[in-house]
């Protein structure tokens, strides 16, 4: 029975993926910042990146579904014997190493020093890894730009948008995510590469926020609005204190087309998400 060592075991990617290593007979290890209940085959350790008690000394696999950044300073410096890791990182590596928010270069910043970490720490230690990297993700009610919007407009019971949104996006759900965790796990061709893994549609921001408020109950309206009067009318909400945390850079970013290539973890790994179909509950906020 093969052992795996799993951190964010219980967050909007972790989870599934311990239902998809549970079904097929590993054992786990699993940690999470909260207090869980073991069961058979599932051993639950209460901590984070910088504490937890009773890590195993060896596993078959890691998986890591938190922040790329703590896990690579924890893998350098635990001295765990492991043949396989696989972490996620985003695609925000790409997307923000040149945005005009500081914050926001940051981050991506912080994403290329982990995966470099991750990989030199890996390839010192004879051990293989893969860097994952999904784009805008959503199904759980967890995420931080769908969910945040479905919250927003039912609060409001419309949803504003500058006239010219139309850059592409592809959205990608949980559970696609976790599959392909869990498939390139025992592919030998992503040694030491990172995917992108983007969703199975692409379209553009406006149509994607529109097929997320048709599916709220009452469906909120979308209203789209020239550019200087989206900016009062954000001016406004930051105000009041009610913009949602949507900052200039990610409204500039609207308009921009942020596409990414399947072919490579399509052809190593068999991954094939699903086209955008949401429905009302994937857009509950749930805590984390």
């Amino acid at each position: 029975m093969r052992h795996a060592l799993v951190f964010g075991a219980t967050g909007q990617i972790g989870a599934p993926l311990l239902d998809r290593l549970e079904q097929s007979g590993w054992r786990i290890t699993a940690v999470s910042r909260g207090q869980h209940n073991d069961r058979p085959g599932l051993r639950w350790l209460h901590g984070d990146f910088d504490s937890v008690d009773g890590l195993p000394g060896e596993a078959d696999a890691i998986f890591s579904c938190g922040p790329l950044d703590h896990f690579a300073g924890w893998y350098a410096l635990t001295p765990i014997d492991c043949p396989r890791v696989l972490a996620f990182g985003s695609t925000s590596i790409e997307v923000k190493r040149g945005s005009a928010d500081p914050g926001e270069r940051a981050v991506a910043v912080r994403l290329r020093e982990g995966e470099r970490t991750v990989f030199d720490t890996a390839a010192a230690r004879g051990a293989h890894a893969t860097l994952l990297r999904p784009t805008l993700v959503y199904g759980a009610g967890r995420d931080h730009t769908l969910t945040r919007i479905a919250t927003l407009a039912r609060r409001w019971g419309r949803f504003v948008l500058p006239r010219n949104a139309r850059g592409l996006r592809q959205p990608v759900h949980v559970g696609d995510l976790a599959d392909a965790a869990f498939a390139a796990c025992d592919a030998p061709a992503t040694y030491g590469n990172a995917y992108a893994l983007p969703g199975g549609e692409t379209l553009t921001y406006r149509d994607m926020v529109a097929r997320v408020l048709s599916v709220l109950d009452p469906p909120p309206r979308l209203h789209e609005v020239p550019s200087p009067v989206f900016a009062l009318t954000l001016l406004g909400a930051r105000a009041l204190g009610r913009a949602g945390g949507f900052g200039d850079a990610a409204v500039a970013r609207m308009r921009s087309d942020l596409v990414f290539d399947i072919a490579p973890a399509a052809r190593d790994f068999g991954y094939a998400p699903r086209k955008f179909h949401p429905i009302a509950r994937m857009f509950e906020a749930r805590d984390r």
